[in-house]
């Protein structure tokens, strides 16, 4: 057993330091069962923020701020570039798939002289050959292709190149009389121009 005195009610000194401390926090009093009421100083620094504190959250408000617009500035430019490099696939990928259809059309092009050739002669009138050719220039179609030239149509630098001149009274403009060669084009591309003789009006 300790030779110390014990502290208490009645005994020696109670020595405060060595005492333990409770402070009731409970808000509802357990004798009375009343919500107790906070006292000045408590309620004065559940009420005052530390010091500095709203300048700290202003700084940091402002500062995510920031951030986010740089954010979505970044994000309209990168969809901006997407919407872009999109459009020049695209671009680039019909640009592709026309020049593919024109390099068919030039190497076919004699053997598409001989067909219209054979068709103006009679020769395609029926029989398997004309069925065949029938299908090549349907499925050249299908991609764009198209034969153009005819008598009687005005003259256009543009999609026909002039072989012979002519003068007639019978035009009031430069008209294509005679289609010497067919012209091809693909879409709106001229692969051949068309090859006419063409008549002028009265000087």
């Amino acid at each position: 057993m300790t030779d110390q005195p014990i502290a208490g009610p009645g005994g020696v000194e109670d020595d405060d330091a060595a005492r333990p401390r409770f402070t009731d926090k409970r808000r509802i009093d357990p004798e009375t069962g009343e919500l107790r009421q906070p006292s000045a100083e408590e309620g004065q620094a559940a009420a005052e923020p530390a010091d500095g504190a709203p300048a700290v959250d202003q700084d940091a408000l402002a500062a995510a701020e920031a951030l986010a617009a740089e954010r979505l500035e970044d994000l309209k430019r990168l969809q901006a570039e997407y919407v872009n490099y999109r459009r020049r696939v695209e671009r680039d990928r019909d640009v592709a798939r026309e020049n593919a259809i024109v390099d068919v059309a030039e190497a076919l092009m004699s053997t598409l002289d001989d067909i219209e050739l054979a068709r103006q002669h009679g020769e395609l009138e029926d029989g398997p050959f004309a069925s065949i050719a029938e299908k090549l220039e349907a499925t050249l179609a299908r991609f764009g292709w198209e034969r153009y030239g005819a008598p009687g149509e005005p003259f256009d630098p543009n999609v026909h190149e002039a072989l012979m001149h002519q003068h007639s009274d019978d035009v009031t403009e430069t008209t294509v009389v005679q289609v010497l060669q067919p012209g091809y084009r693909v879409n709106e591309r001229i692969v051949r121009a068309a090859r006419v003789a063409v008549a002028d009006p009265p000087a």
